[in-house]
């Protein structure tokens, strides 16, 4: 928030201006910065001050044939974070073989900018996907929301109870004596954990709003579903199967209220793929393909109420052949049944290639209320995913 203004506006007329020189026709670029200051009393004896900086560098870069009117975009391959405007100060493009982009926690919005306009214009020109049967690899740029909406809502504990039904809520991983620690939702290569403490994260806090200290929990376990997002109160309807598996009956620092007039109630905290035991990355991967698709970025989605049947398309399309990039494609999405995709799941990355994606207005509950909340991803290949083509015809 001490950052000159001038600085800042700089900063987007510069890449703005680096994406027009890149063959862009129009960029719409922004920075949503907030300084979160929360201060928590309670009957117990809590006392909690906390101060939380987020930032979300983005931008839409567009492409025109002037020829026949059509147009193509691309979004910022940014991810928002809990950090300040030093996500902003560094060089953060890693150049990778074919024209790929990796990242770690520093992004260069300018170089990004340039990389956008010339895909952007090479989306102009990219054929229309064939529908089919592809093996997918999924960026961790990608992923993150896929995690968001096919794990993370339905592992609410408030939505398989019912108490979160209105808002696009319940869930197919229900009811609790069903499938806790017997459902498989993945293959042995999906680990997934709760979070709220990682640093450089959305979710990171000291204290949730009930002032509970997070611990990082496991949510799936070699694919196999184990545990709930829980606050105080709906620890306690879990007693018996936690004293069943010998854990203790607490929360896990998932309350949260977006400000002092609203209730606090369950929210998602940082819902992250814990990274392989191996040197696996996106470019690897794409080595290993004979036919398929590769996806950097997120696009449009849908999915139902209780995130069982989802479709998902993305920024950048790349069509695989014998293990290389041939080319760009366009009206690309996937559909899936998620315990049906997530058990298709056949590579995943290492610690290496692990990125934080997120969502930074995730939004739940009546009256509605947002949070933050970031999704940690490596790259990860899915088998024989159904791709649909959502081009329009005249």
């Amino acid at each position: 928030m001490e950052v000159p203004v001038k600085e800042k506006v700089d900063l987007l007329l510069s890449a703005n201006s680096a994406a027009m020189a890149a063959g862009a026709n129009f960029v719409n670029s922004m920075l949503f910065l907030v300084n979160e200051q929360k201060y928590f009393a309670s009957t117990d004896g809590s006392y909690i001050d906390q101060d939380v900086h987020r930032i979300w560098p983005t931008f839409t870069v567009t492409a025109i044939d002037k020829t026949t009117g059509k147009f193509r975009s691309r979004d910022s391959l940014s991810s928002p974070m809990g950090m300040g405007y030093e996500y902003l100060d560094g060089d953060r493009h890693i150049e990778l073989p074919n024209g790929l982009m990796a990242y770690n926690d520093r992004f260069d919005m300018k170089e990004d900018a340039i990389a956008a306009a010339k895909q952007a214009q090479l989306k102009l020109k990219a054929p229309s996907v064939k529908p089919g049967k592809y093996d997918l690899v999924l960026d961790p740029n990608h992923l993150g929301l896929t995690i968001h909406e096919s794990v993370g809502h339905p592992l609410e504990l408030d939505r398989v109870l019912g108490y979160e039904a209105n808002y696009a809520g319940t869930s197919f991983i229900a009811p609790p004596a069903q499938v806790l620690g017997k459902l498989r939702i993945g293959s042995d290569l999906l680990n997934v954990v709760g979070d709220r403490e990682q640093k450089g994260s959305l979710g990171a806090i000291g204290w949730d709003d009930e002032a509970v200290k997070p611990v990082k929990f496991d949510i799936i376990k070699n694919g196999v579903f184990v545990d709930y997002q829980t606050t105080r109160e709906q620890a306690t309807m879990m007693t018996d199967y936690y004293t069943s598996v010998g854990k203790p009956v607490r929360s896990y620092g998932c309350s949260y209220a977006q400000s002092w007039a609203d209730v606090q109630f369950q929210r998602m905290p940082n819902v992250s793929m814990v990274p392989g035991n191996t040197d696996n990355t996106f470019e690897s991967m794409i080595g290993s393909m004979d036919k398929g698709i590769a996806i950097v970025g997120d696009g449009s989605f849908s999915i139902d109420q209780q995130r069982y049947n989802g479709q998902f398309a993305g920024q950048i399309f790349y069509e695989v052949k014998g293990g290389k990039i041939v080319g760009q494609l366009k009206d690309v999405a996937y559909q899936f049944r998620t315990p049906d995709f997530w058990k298709s799941l056949k590579a995943i990355g290492g610690q290496k290639s692990y990125e934080l994606g997120g969502a930074f207005g995730d939004a739940k509950g009546q009256p509605g209320q947002s949070n933050s909340v970031s999704h940690g991803c490596v790259p990860s290949l899915f088998q024989q995913t159904n791709i649909i083509n959502t081009g329009r015809r005249a």
